[in-house]
């Protein structure tokens, strides 16, 4: 599969999709909306791949929706339809990257090397963790430009950050930096920019190495918990265990510990 506006990268079980138009701050226009879900999908089919990476090219990780290639005055403007309702592929087109990336039983990391604001922000929220350059920029711009959080834009931020939190960063669309970021909870680590690729790649390839099966069941069971009572939870928690007992990978974990060796899991 090949793309024009991004680069999919696949080594040690660590794939990595770096949009690719720096000269518009990787917004998302209707093209590169579609190839991002083409290679997302792509990913998640490939059992060889085992974490996803997104980032971007240039100065941005993802400015938003691409509003240069619509105008404002436009008829799809004015039905409030987005670029990516354009290639929709059901009524939930602008949740899809959300559902998307929480249905997927790989982890998920957005390494972001500039500005996320807008979609770009929700895209980043709705990765399972966030490494960000300490050049990083954030923002929840949506009411900057008439319109409410898109992308589930507000349900990841409230999620990660808190209702009252949330609501100031929404109502005034102000950009945070890296720091701020990282001390309301929306990024796991800040480094330096010229860190940023390998501390990403450290963390990828850590997990890549990880047992596939039991990854998934946790990442299931994490989201689960933030919508569930514990006694819910407990029910989850029994089969998980029941079933990522009768894997090849368990068997291999207990080995390895025995034999005081690396785990080799396959996810089996």
């Amino acid at each position: 599969m090949t793309f024009e506006n991004l680069i999919l990268d696949k080594r040690d079980g660590v794939a990595t999709i770096t949009l690719d138009r720096p000269e518009a701050m990787n917004a998302l226009s209707t093209q590169l909306g579609r190839e991002l879900q083409d290679a997302i999908v792509d990913v998640e089919n490939d059992p060889d791949a085992r974490v996803l990476v997104l980032t971007g090219a240039g100065r941005a990780f993802c400015a938003g929706e691409d509003v240069k290639e619509r105008p404002a005055d436009s008829a799809e403007m004015k039905a409030s339809q987005t670029a990516l309702g354009k290639i929709s592929r059901g009524p939930k087109s602008h949740r899809w990257f959300a559902e998307t990336f929480r249905g997927m039983s790989k982890p998920t990391i957005a390494s972001l090397n500039g500005f996320a604001v807008g979609q770009g922000l929700s895209i980043a929220l709705a990765c399972d963790m966030r490494i960000a350059s300490a050049e990083a920029k954030l923002g929840a711009i949506w009411t900057l430009r008439g319109i409410p959080p898109e992308s589930a834009g507000a349900y990841l931020l409230t999620q990660l950050v808190g209702p009252a939190v949330a609501c100031e960063l929404i109502f005034t669309g102000r950009i945070v930096d890296a720091g701020e970021a990282k001390e309301l909870g929306m990024v796991n680590r800040v480094v330096p920019g010229d860190e940023l690729e390998a501390a990403t790649r450290e963390l990828a390839t850590t997990m890549a190495q990880g047992a596939p099966v039991a990854i998934a069941v946790s990442k299931m069971m994490i989201y689960q918990a933030l919508e569930s009572s514990l006694e819910m939870h407990g029910r989850l928690d029994s089969l998980g265990q029941a079933y990522c007992f009768n894997t090849e990978d368990r068997e291999e974990g207990i080995r390895s510990f025995l034999e005081k060796r690396p785990a080799r899991f396959t996810g089996r």
